[in-house]
């Protein structure tokens, strides 16, 4: 849209040359000449009536408006040119896609907690994350840097990229998603915490997202599921089950979006794994699992991790696994 004014402007105005304000001392009208030109007038004026009205006629708008196009060609929405693309703007592609048409989300009502494992933060804060806190079986330090691939970069930060994209994904479906952090804070949160904030939203299913620093020549994912543990404070008895189902699920979901193969050097090839060493998973009243994405050490496993289209793969196949681990949970 213009700045300036929609109408034309005129130099001449009423004082103009012709007008009110001509230098004094210029020559008086002509009595002849104004005869001449009145009859002038009224033979132009007789022909240009008749010849506009017809075409006020012809160029009327119709009823539905349409601001002198003739009738039936006002442009529908559809039909519109789209708008140009701002510059930097996401191009359609870059956009993840909306609910599907007719509104339809599966996952209404559903509230899925994604603890993005680490926080890039941790490692300026060492003596924050190296206080102990408790797991039920024990003690552990509040947090860790987490690992690294050979390029430098962080687990923490493939971690939070990964959830947020998970997020994405389940609340186009629906669902209410929460994440333990969001690069929100300086450090943390601790690991006792991250079980605290499942338990608090009653989440239908939790999900700790991470990536293992395993020696180079081991490759592949593997899903960690709670054991069983009742002591100092812990109980999954009543969540070792559903865990499992959720994290077969991932696991099966992760294998297929992704195209990688379960953990060769933990697991037996199953991609699942249970331990009961976590305060993450021993300190959950709610369904819950870690998936270690693949080795960071590994070239091509961190290939993919340095890959936006292979983070995007792995965030699709969490989000597939959870989806449907809901879809079976009622």
């Amino acid at each position: 849209m213009s700045n300036g004014s929609p109408f034309r402007s005129f130099p001449d105005g009423p004082d103009g040359p012709d007008g009110p304000g001509a230098p004094d001392g210029a020559a008086g009208p002509d009595p002849h000449r104004t005869r001449r030109s009145s009859v002038t007038a009224m033979v132009v004026l007789a022909v240009l009536i008749p010849a506009g009205f017809t075409g006020w006629l012809l160029t009327r708008p119709g009823d539905g408006g349409g601001g002198g196009d003739p009738a039936g060609a006002t442009a529908r929405p559809s039909e519109s040119r789209p708008a140009e693309r701002a510059p930097g703007a996401p191009r359609p592609s870059d956009v993840t896609p909306g609910p599907a048409a007719g509104g339809d989300q599966p996952l209404a009502g559903r509230v899925v907690v994604v603890d993005p494992g680490h926080n890039p933060g941790n490692r300026d804060h060492p003596r924050e994350i190296a206080r102990s806190v408790p797991i039920g079986t024990g003690s552990k330090e509040c947090d860790t840097t987490g690992t690294a691939t050979d390029s430098g970069y962080a687990e923490a930060e493939f971690t939070l990229d990964v959830a947020r994209r998970i997020r994405t994904l389940l609340e186009r479906d629906g669902a209410t998603v929460r994440l333990t952090h969001d690069g929100d804070r300086p450090w943390g949160p601790c690991i006792d915490e991250r079980a605290e904030i499942g338990n608090r939203a009653e989440a239908d299913a939790v999900v700790s997202v991470h990536a293992d620093g395993a020696p180079s020549g081991a490759r592949g994912f593997h899903v960690i599921l709670p054991g069983r543990v009742r002591e100092g404070g812990a109980d999954t008895t009543a969540i070792t089950g559903p865990s499992r189902a959720l994290g077969e699920h991932v696991a099966d979901a992760y294998a297929r979006e992704t195209g990688n193969a379960p953990a060769d050097y933990i697991g037996g090839g199953s991609g699942l794994d249970v331990r009961s060493d976590l305060g993450g998973l021993n300190l959950s009243t709610v369904p819950k699992v870690f998936v270690e994405c693949g080795n960071m050490r590994n070239a091509r496993d961190a290939g993919e991790f340095t890959d936006a289209r292979g983070r995007a793969r792995t965030a699709e196949g969490i989000a597939d696994g959870i989806a449907r681990y809901l879809s079976e949970a009622d």
